[in-house]
């Protein structure tokens, strides 16, 4: 078997005939942790920065628990928590300009980090509008499963259990769609003047191409927000800016460039 053709069955989106594809390199199924391990050197880097997107993590869930328990509707927990899984990606920017500016061998500023978003504008914003349509989406999935629950019944678990449990499946779906989706798409927009497509079509190749350290990335975050709910959140202050850390030495150790990176 040709190396040519090898390559072509590991990257196999390259010749997808809609964007260019930026080839991916093999991962092993131990990569997932180093990248953990290297997103704990930034947390313990940059702390103070690290504990205020933590609160800004925190804070959502929170909301979204005060306004459950202020409409009394506790059937929309899961989407809601959802919808915040959708856009954690998204609001990860920051996370990932703090960990490139300690890689460059600067001072990492929120100002900065802030300002991440502008760097590539459009595809930016335009991949924030597609995880919004994909949440409104899910969204109305999630309104129809409500509308299926009786209003006669009363809010015991034994009746919740079949509605949460359907929920959830339905939940885990979109979820991991969105996983497959934007794995690495915002670190490729910020770090690389390409378009959207580009960029997405390059995050689904990585993760189809890496399956099993993939699945044991998601399995991390999956893990990492069960944490989070056990403790009603607060350990989201810690856990998602090291998820987001790690993110971007996830998309340095996988995505491959013509050139190695060299920073002044």
């Amino acid at each position: 078997m040709s190396e040519s053709f090898k390559e072509e069955q590991h990257n196999a989106i390259i010749d997808s005939g809609i964007a260019r594809v930026i080839p991916c390199k093999k991962l092993d199924p131990g990569d997932p942790f180093k990248w953990l391990a290297l997103g704990l050197k930034d947390l313990a880097t940059a702390p103070g920065l690290t504990i205020f997107y933590g609160i800004i993590f925190a804070a959502i869930p929170w909301f979204i628990v005060y306004l459950v328990e202020l409409t009394g509707w506790h059937l929309v927990i899961m989407p809601a928590i959802v919808c915040f899984m959708l856009i954690g990606p998204f609001l990860a920017a920051g996370l990932y300009d703090l960990s490139w500016e300690l890689e460059k061998g600067h001072k990492p500023t929120i100002w900065h980090s802030v300002k991440a978003i502008k760097r590539n504008a459009v595809n930016e914003w335009g991949f924030g509008i597609l995880l919004l349509v994909l949440m409104i989406f899910w969204l109305r999935v999630a309104s129809l499963i409500h509308a299926l629950y009786p209003p006669y019944l009363d809010d015991s678990l034994s009746n919740l259990l079949p509605f949460l449990a359907l929920g959830t499946v339905v939940g885990a779906g979109f979820t991991l769609l969105v996983f497959f989706l934007s794995a690495f798409t915002q670190p490729i927009l910020m770090e690389r003047r390409v378009d959207l497509a580009t960029a997405v079509l390059t995050s689904m190749n990585a993760v189809w191409s890496n399956k099993l350290p993939m699945l044991i990335w998601a399995g991390i975050i999956a893990f990492s927000v069960g944490i989070g709910f056990v403790t009603y959140f607060v350990s989201f202050v810690f856990l998602m800016p090291l998820i987001g850390y790690a993110t971007w030495h996830g998309y340095i150790d996988c995505i491959e460039t013509k050139r190695e990176r060299h920073f002044e």
